[in-house]
C-alpha cells in the first residue's frame, strides 16, 4: 500500500533554499507549510513548480471565540483550493470558551470546508485533541466527515503521561485525516524530538494501524529538534534524509 509522504519545510529550521533544493534529491515531492496571503500565492506555487514540489496540507487557523469563526474558514478554504490543497492542519483551544459552543462554530466550518471539497484537520493540541480519548469525544461532539484529527506521534507524550503513541491512535485511527511523523525520546513536555527512528515512537506500528483502516497519508514529516539544538543548512538536509531513509525502510511510499 503506496503512503503520501510529505515534510514539513520547518523541519529545515529555517534553511527554506535548502529545502526546495533538497526534497526533490531524496524523493519527496509534497510539502507543508503556513497558509499564504492570497497575494503571495502565484510566485509560491511558481516556485514549488520549479522545483517539481506540490502542497498537501497547509497550516491555518481561526480565532475559536469569534461568531465569526466559520466565516473566517470561507477565506481560509479559498487560498487552500488555490493552492490545490485539500486538508488544513489547524490548532483548536477551547479554553473558556463553552465547548458546546465551540463544537457549533467546528461544526459550522466544516459545513464551509466540505463546500471546498476539504477536510480540517485538528492538531493533537490541549485542550480538544490532548489524546485519542478526548479527540474521540471531541470529534464525536462535533459530528461532522469534514473535520478530523492530525495525530502528532510526538504530541502524544509531550502533553500526556502514562501512554503510548500506538495506545492512543488506537482509540482514534478511523478519525485520523492527517499524521506528523515526529520522533520522541519520550519524557512528558520535554522538547526532545529526535530523528526518525531514534527515539521512541513505534512507526511501523503507527503505518499498521492506519493502513489498516484504509489511511495512507498525507504522513507529513515535522522535525523539531531536540531544545538547544541548532542545525546548519548541510545539518538540516543530513537530518530530513536520515529521516526519510529510515521511513522508506518500514514503510511504501509513492
Amino acid at each position: 500500500m503506496a503512503n503520501i509522504l510529505s515534510c514539513n519545510l520547518g523541519s529545515y529550521r529555517g534553511h527554506l533554499d535548502a529545502a526546495y533544493e533538497h526534497l526533490p534529491t531524496i524523493g519527496v515531492k509534497r510539502v507543508e507549510f503556513g497558509l499564504p496571503g492570497a497575494d503571495d500565492i502565484p510566485a509560491l506555487m511558481s516556485r514549488l513548480a520549479s522545483h517539481g514540489l506540490s502542497a498537501t496540507t497547509v497550516i491555518a487557523g481561526a480565532d475559536i471565540a469569534s461568531d465569526t469563526y466559520a466565516d473566517q474558514w470561507t477565506d481560509i478554504c479559498e487560498r487552500a483550493t488555490k493552492l490545490g490543497v485539500k486538508v488544513i492542519f489547524t490548532s483548536v483551544h477551547a479554553g473558556e470558551n463553552p465547548r458546546e459552543a465551540a463544537y457549533a462554530r467546528l461544526r459550522a466550518a466544516g459545513d464551509v470546508a466540505a463546500s471546498y471539497g476539504i477536510r480540517i484537520a485538528m492538531e493533537t493540541h490541549p485542550d480538544l485533541m490532548t489524546n485519542g480519548s478526548i479527540a474521540v469525544e471531541t470529534l464525536q461532539a462535533i459530528d461532522h466527515p469534514n473535520i478530523g484529527m492530525n495525530f502528532d506521534c510526538a504530541n502524544i507524550m509531550y502533553y500526556n503521561e502514562g501512554t503510548t503513541t500506538v495506545a492512543e491512535l488506537e482509540k482514534v485511527a478511523s478519525r485520523v485525516v492527517s499524521v506528523h511523523l515526529k520522533d520522541s525520546a519520550g519524557f512528558y513536555k520535554a522538547w526532545n524530538f529526535p530523528t526518525l527512528g531514534r527515539g521512541i515512537v513505534d512507526f511501523p506500528r503507527v503505518f499498521e494501524i492506519l493502513n489498516s483502516v484504509g489511511f495512507t497519508g498525507p504522513f507529513t514529516m515535522e522535525l523539531e529538534g531536540i531544545e538547544g539544538q541548532r542545525f546548519n543548512a548541510e545539518e538540516a538536509c543530513a537530518d530530513v534524509a536520515a529521516s526519510v531513509e529510515y521511513l522508506r525502510s518500514i514503510a511504501d511510499f509513492e
